[in-house]
């Protein structure tokens, strides 16, 4: 799998993007940059979206997709919680702020999306992809996924807090992707949050490893630019004894497992 990522912050700015990445071209994984960041034809060659919760910067850009997708012949799939699709359909594709892309309308008479309801540790294909999603303590509609091809897998957690042990006894992955919203100043913020500083990440890696006996690689996302540097240097420090590879991951550079 090819791992491209669109935005890597969790805020929005002349330098920073809103967290997503794309595999292989085809499978978007949330999208508050899927549209910005890719060309029409790439665009295109989208054929699913897998949302990890409803929160803004994860479906920012998918009104901007849909418009894009109107021409085509197949729609795009969107996957999501039952409360995820609500938030997107509700507000993002009512009708009034924005078309109604998921049944058409006077002007496109076919829908550009597919909603596809997803439930916690039920598995489904998204095209030769198979996806297992998982509850995660951030929103209470959240989910990461754990994205197999070929015996690769990968684990997306989206935003998430700490209390992440229930997550690691459903998943083995190759390379976790993940948050590291805050440097470790902030470390009772992030609790009271529900996101990430290095030392609780540290923390949840410690418990990865006790119930798997194996660290996978770590790409870190969804981090706050203004705090970068001060991440950077936390990291250095906090996991200097932990054999554990942790990259900050940079838009625009391909990962591949």
């Amino acid at each position: 799998m090819n791992i491209r990522f669109l935005g890597t912050h969790n805020t929005l700015s002349s330098n920073s993007r809103y967290t997503c990445f794309l595999i292989d071209g085809v499978l978007g994984v949330d999208a508050g940059s899927i549209a910005s960041q890719l060309t029409f034809e790439e665009q295109r060659k989208i054929e699913a979206v897998l949302l990890s919760h409803g929160h803004y910067d994860h479906i920012r850009e998918l009104p901007a997709l849909a418009f894009n997708n109107v021409l085509p012949a197949k729609a795009i799939r969107i996957y999501g919680t039952k409360e995820t699709l609500d938030l997107f359909s509700s507000r993002f594709s009512d009708g009034k702020i924005y078309p109604d892309f998921i049944h058409g309308t006077t002007h496109f008479e076919k829908p550009a999306l597919e909603l596809y309801k997803v439930r916690a540790l039920e598995p489904f294909a998204a095209g030769k992809y198979h996806v297992l999603p998982v509850k995660i303590p951030h929103h209470p509609s959240s989910v990461g996924y754990e994205i197999t091809k070929n015996g690769k897998r990968l684990f997306y957690t989206g935003d998430t807090g700490p209390g992440l042990a229930d997550v690691w006894r459903n998943i083995s992955p190759d390379l976790l992707v993940t948050e590291l919203t805050v440097p470790d100043r902030l470390l009772e913020f992030a609790r009271e949050s529900r996101h990430l500083c290095p030392s609780l990440l540290r923390e949840e890696l410690e418990e990865f490893q006790r119930q798997k006996g194996y660290l996978p690689r770590v790409l870190a996302a969804h981090r706050n630019p203004e705090f970068e540097p001060e991440i950077a240097q936390d990291i250095k420090k906090v996991f200097q004894d932990l054999p554990v590879d942790i990259i900050l991951a940079v838009s625009d550079e391909i990962y591949t497992i």
